[in-house]
Order: structure tokens, then C-alpha cells, then sequence
């Protein structure tokens, strides 16, 4: 089966968008949050230009990653940006503006996180603020509701997601699942074995996703649970080994569940039940499809697999044009443990799809795919 790649060149399409009207606005708020000088000011406009109107020009850093980039862009250097793939390019967006901020550099601005003031105000806004409040209620449920209510955090945790919140048309609505439920998510998990998670962002969203891997933990379901986060920063709002520490720390010093639920989490870090992990592939423009073979191998050897999120669902099923009806089975990366996704549709790309659910959409009028406002849960058996 094959689809063609989504790309960014055709005029007022969702990848389009992405790159004329989003990242301009994301620039513009990491130059009101960071006293840049002029030089790193000018490389962000330069690389703003370069990405919409130029040809993609190589990497000019030294970085640990200089070498394995210079082998996943060989063959787009000099090309025109309008030519690459979605995926690729939006990847390579966010590489070279680590390079441009500095992050790679000799300087004051060597290993800072530039998008690290965006997740901290949205780990310590209000709505987060209400959603962790709102954990003093699972203790009083019972055990099916509260399975129900800690994936339906998990998904819709994913809405939560700072550069999503950039768009025009990101509205906050949650219409609800398109397919799958949580009764669906657990009956997943048999005898207790290792799960691994593949987190997106940070702040609330992985917020959520510790308040799931202690239900995990504590109702059986595993009996270790591996968190896979980026090795450093890479889209605006994605989860890297310090947002771990940093979530962690936040939820241990709240009162009630989300406080106990932090503790429960650090004592099994100590004790590894839970583990964290954050291979540089995940920092990459390609589908999981191509994920090195000691990647492969260590997903291979768990019960069960989550992969969470927009953008891990485009490297799981392939960001094409596919039919949304074309099975998940058919284009999702197989493993020999059972695989599930947990994601609010943010992009274009989405498969599994009902016909009749596609029909509806569809006739609605909306926007259905990118504005946020509807998520999925899908799973494969595994091989």
C-alpha cells in the first residue's frame, strides 16, 4: 500500500499554513520571552526566510547530531523547501532553530531550551491548574471509571500542546473520540510485563501521562513502564528528560491525588519500575518505519507499546494522504507486542476511520483533521 507524502508548497494547505503563518508567530513569542541579541534575532529571520521562500541550505554547526542530520538531508540540500515532505520539513524547521538560538554554540545560550518559558507558564496555568485539582476525585471512583477517566486524560492531555495553540484555527473543542475507547486501551494488557510510552509534550499532557503510567503501575497492568522522551528540545512543546524532573517535582509539591500520584511516580523511578529514556532518533524527520534496530529491539520487548500524540502518529502510520478508512493494521508500525495510540488529530493525516464517521465529518464542514477537536485511540494486536 502507498499514498503520496503530504507537503508544505501547495498555497493555503495545512503544512503551508504551518510554515507562513505559525512559525512566524512562534519566533515572534521566543524573541518577546528571550533577551536575543541582533545575531540569533537575525538567523530566526533568515531561517523564516529561508523556509518559505529559499532552497534548503545544509547545517552550519557542529552539534553531536551533525552527522546523522548530514545523512537524513543529503538529498533535500538545495532543493526547495516547497518541494519536501510535511514531516521532513517541519523536523529540520525546528533542528536548524536549535542552531539559531545557539543551543549548539559556544555562549550564553549553549544548551538552553528556548521554548522552556512557554511549557513552564502552561504547566502552571489555570486549566492545568483545574486539571490537576480535578485527580482529587479518583480515588472516590470506582476502578473501571477510574481507568476510563486516566486515558481520557492521556488523550485529551494532547490537546495541550503549545504549538498547536499558535494556529488560527486551533479551538479548544473537544467533540470527542472518532474511534476506539479506553475499554478498548486496556484490554490491551494481560499478565504484567514491561510497557513503554513514547511521550510528546510536556506540562500537562505529561502531567497526564505519569498520572497514567501510576495507574499502570498500581492496578497491575505493568510491571515496569519505560518513558521515552526527546533527548533535548524540538517542537515547541515536546517532553525532554528536564520536563520530566520539572512536571515531577510540580506534582509533588501539590496537595491531594496529584501529589500523591508524584510521589508514587519518584519512589518507582528509585526503585526502576519506571525508567526513562530519550534516544535521538526521536529527535529525527523519519517515519518509525526506518527507527535504528537498537530502538526497534528495545520497543520489540514490550507487553505493550503507547505512542502518544500528532506527531508520533505521523512517524507511526506514515504523514500521507491516506484514506481514512485505510486500516490501521495495514500502515502502522507492526511490533511484537501490541501497539496503541493515544491522539487528538492536530494534522491531516489519519486512518482507521469508519466510513460512515468519515461521512459525517466530512459533511459537517469542519475542519475536522487539524482544528483539535476530536482524538482517537487505535491499536494493532501485535505480531
Amino acid at each position: 500500500m502507498d499514498a503520496s507524502l503530504i507537503g508544505i508548497g501547495e498555497v493555503g494547505s495545512f503544512g503551508w499554513r504551518v510554515f507562513h503563518e505559525r512559525h512566524p508567530v512562534m519566533i515572534e513569542r521566543l524573541c518577546a520571552a528571550h533577551p536575543f541579541g541582533p545575531e540569533v534575532r537575525d538567523r530566526l529571520a533568515a531561517l523564516l526566510r529561508e523556509s518559505t521562500e529559499g532552497v534548503v541550505e545544509p547545517l552550519d554547526d557542529d552539534a553531536p547530531d551533525h552527522g546523522v542530520w548530514a545523512e537524513w538531508i543529503a538529498d533535500q540540500v538545495g532543493r526547495p523547501w516547497a518541494e519536501a515532505s510535511f514531516l521532513w520539513a517541519e523536523s529540520y524547521f525546528f533542528r536548524k532553530l536549535l542552531a539559531a538560538t545557539g543551543f549548539f554554540s559556544p555562549g550564553p545560550w549553549r544548551g538552553v531550551d528556548p521554548f522552556a518559558p512557554m511549557k513552564r507558564a502552561e504547566l502552571h496555568n489555570a486549566a492545568t491548574a483545574d486539571t490537576l485539582k480535578a485527580l482529587d476525585e479518583l480515588p472516590h471512583l470506582s476502578d473501571a471509571d477510574r481507568d476510563a477517566a486516566v486515558v481520557q486524560a492521556a488523550v485529551w492531555g494532547n490537546q495541550a500542546d503549545l504549538a498547536f495553540q499558535l494556529s488560527t484555527d486551533a479551538s479548544g473543542a473537544t467533540s470527542g473520540l472518532v474511534t476506539g475507547s479506553p475499554e478498548e486501551f486496556w484490554s490491551l494488557f494481560g499478565e504484567p510485563g514491561a510497557v513503554h510510552l513514547v511521550a510528546d509534550n510536556s506540562a500537562g499532557e505529561l502531567a497526564a501521562d505519569l498520572v497514567l503510567i501510576d495507574r499502570l503501575l498500581t492496578a497491575g497492568r505493568a510491571d515496569r513502564v519505560v518513558l521515552h522522551v526527546k533527548p533535548g528540545p524540538y517542537y515547541v512543546s515536546d517532553a525532554t528528560p528536564t520536563d520530566v524532573l520539572e512536571v515531577l517535582h510540580h506534582l509533588r509539591a501539590l496537595p491531594g491525588e496529584a501529589g500523591a500520584v508524584g510521589e508514587r511516580v519518584q519512589n518507582a523511578m528509585r526503585e526502576g519500575r519506571i525508567g526513562v529514556r530519550a534516544h535521538a532518533f526521536f529527535c529525527g524527520p523519519k517515519e518509525f518505519g526506518a527507527m535504528p534496530e537498537d530502538l526497534r529491539a528495545e520497543l520489540a520487548s514490550a507487553a505493550v507499546t503507547i505512542f502518544k500524540g500528532d506527531l508520533n502518529y505521523r512517524r507511526l502510520v506514515g504523514d500521507r494522504h491516506w484514506q481514512a478508512t485505510t486500516a490501521f493494521d495495514d500502515v502502522a508500525l507492526r511490533l511484537p507486542g501490541p501497539v496503541v495510540s493515544l491522539r487528538v488529530l492536530k494534522s491531516e493525516v489519519v486512518v482507521g476511520l469508519p466510513g460512515d464517521v468519515v461521512a459525517s465529518l466530512d459533511a459537517s464542514g469542519e475542519a475536522w483533521r487539524t482544528q483539535g477537536s476530536h482524538a482517537l485511540i487505535q491499536s494493532t494486536p501485535g505480531t
